[in-house]
């Protein structure tokens, strides 16, 4: 019997997590240029069929990719000016003169106004220059995006136009309400920012779909990332206020968090707006709906994150100082889904389940096909052998990592473990040096039952602590990890080609199962 092409994408595979930004470029950060494709050949060869990115929304406090300003547009800071010259946008004058960015970090407030210096001229020559396919192209993009992309250019035209970064519930009240009269002054006074980011939303997407069509046509499917909220300073929030749980002031009336648990005796606060779910269920979620169809454009799978909130979510009162005094509210979980699938049919998503994890939880996600997550650090706590993070106690519909984004390297996780910890490590593995443990912890995800195996790119190349994405509750110093020129070799291709043949994760994901819908 055939198999669909969901279920040819969801075959036995192994991948790597990268983000775009880690890559290197001259350019100071990653993006969608030569190193991209490059590293979609490398992958490739390596015999790997995934490729997981971070989030590509714009980034926003403290350059997070989990805090953005829109959870629809593309971060245009990845886009390739080498791409923007070869389409005629820019010119070797206008790139002749890059400062000396680092090779291992990005240096964001470097970085992003040089580039916008770039793209203001691109944005020049585009409006100058514009062939009739580009012209008709542009067009198509800004009708196939309108349900959200006005809204979107607007808003970061009033933000960095006449409010100088402020975030929107300190502007003006005709500016922070959309009264009409105020929101057609703004369109006016502002149509150089609005037609500029409206460009950089149509390049972003073009790039992408680019690299995309590219890694498919090697095999290699993209693995995205969705955080379940959205920040309250978001063109989201802004423009489609009944969508959230807000005051008659346009303040939250109840924020995001999770309760007080092992990691943290106030629990988190992150502070992001609850959804008015009653009020989305009355046009059959219709916003979800789109924020799915612009992920299901950008990759292939997409990772939702924090998935155990649309079984139930913790709501803190806004204004409390810790996550302490807030309550379990059921979601809608199971409608949202039962919508998204008949609009989509299959979902190819990974469900985030980790922490506090219910019985309904877990059936919410299998109801609807969904693998989840299994941590391999997270299996040594205690040398229990039933531990569910365990490789030998995994069921088949999950994915697995030796680490995430916000998990120290595997080199750098082992080196702060207790000694019973090592040792129980050391046991289950059978290694007997810190070199050893992180390719063990490697080989033991491919010879797992998971689904998929993921490894970080760090542990790849077997890096400290010093090179870890992200610092979960620190707020300077994330997101700037890359990857140096040339670091990965040979060596890297032989022995991920040799545990994909031996762990029988080879099954080629076929173009079928990963074609794309154009949108441009």
């Amino acid at each position: 019997m055939a198999l669909t092409p969901f279920q040819r994408l969801f075959s036995r595979s192994a991948g790597v997590l990268a983000h775009i930004t880690s890559l290197p470029c001259r350019f100071g950060i990653g993006d969608i240029g030569k190193s991209a494709y490059q590293f979609v050949d490398f992958l490739a060869t390596a015999q790997q069929r995934l490729w997981q990115v971070l989030p590509l929304t714009p980034t926003g406090y403290g350059n997070s990719p989990y805090y953005s300003y829109s959870a629809m547009a593309g971060n245009h800071v990845l886009i390739s000016p080498d791409a923007l010259k070869e389409r005629g946008y820019l010119t070797d004058d206008d790139l002749a003169h890059i400062p000396n960015f680092s090779d291992d970090h990005v240096d964001f407030g470097a970085v992003i106004p040089f580039k916008m210096g770039l793209f203001e001229k691109a944005f020049a020559r585009f409006s100058a220059h514009k062939t009739e396919k580009d012209a008709a192209n542009f067009d198509k993009f800004c009708r196939n995006n309108a349900s959200w992309l006005p809204d979107f250019a607007l808003f970061v035209a009033l933000k960095d136009g006449k409010y100088k970064g402020q975030p929107w519930d300190k502007w003006e009240e005709g500016d922070r309400l959309r009264e009409k009269k105020a929101m057609d002054t703004a369109r006016k006074k502002y149509s150089h920012l609005i037609e500029l980011h409206t460009f950089l939303q149509y390049e972003f997407a073009t790039e992408w779909q680019a690299l995309r069509l590219y890694a498919n046509s090697k095999g290699v499917a993209l693995v995205g990332d969705i955080p379940i909220f959205v920040a309250y300073d978001s063109a989201d929030v802004w423009s489609k206020k009944e969508a959230f749980r807000l005051d008659g002031n346009a303040l939250p009336t109840h924020v995001a968090g999770v309760p007080p648990d092992y990691f943290s005796a106030t629990g988190q606060l992150w502070g992001n707006p609850h959804y008015n779910w009653a009020q989305m269920e009355k046009d059959n979620f219709t916003w979800w709906g789109d924020r799915f169809q612009k992920c299901m454009e950008l990759y292939n799978v997409v990772r939702v994150d924090h998935f155990r909130g649309f079984e139930a979510f913790w709501e803190v009162p806004f204004g409390e100082p810790t996550a302490m005094k807030g309550k379990w509210v059921a979601a809608p979980g199971q409608k949202l889904f039962k919508a998204m699938k008949k609009r989509f049919g299959d979902l190819p998503v990974i469900a985030e389940d980790l922490g506090l994890i219910t019985p309904e939880v877990t059936a919410l996600r299998k109801e609807f096909g969904m693998p989840g997550m299994k941590i391999l650090q997270f299996g040594y706590e205690g040398g229990d052998p039933t531990d569910a993070f365990l490789p030998h106690n995994y069921e088949t519909d999950c994915v697995v990592y030796t680490g995430t984004h916000d998990n120290d390297t595997t080199l750098g996780w082992f080196r702060a473990c207790s000694d019973d910890r090592k040792r129980n490590a050391l046991e289950y593995l059978r290694a007997s040096s810190e070199q050893e443990v992180v390719w063990e912890m490697i080989r033991a995800a491919y010879l797992s039952t998971a689904l998929y195996a993921i490894i970080p790119l760090q542990d790849i190349l077997t890096l400290g602590t010093e090179f870890r994405m992200n610092f979960p509750g620190k707020a300077d110093g994330n997101w700037g990890y890359r990857l140096l020129p040339n670091q990965l070799g040979d060596w890297h291709i032989t022995m991920l080609s040799k545990l994909a043949r031996i762990a029988n994760r080879l099954e080629p994901i076929e173009k079928e199962a990963v074609k794309l819908e154009s949108t441009i």
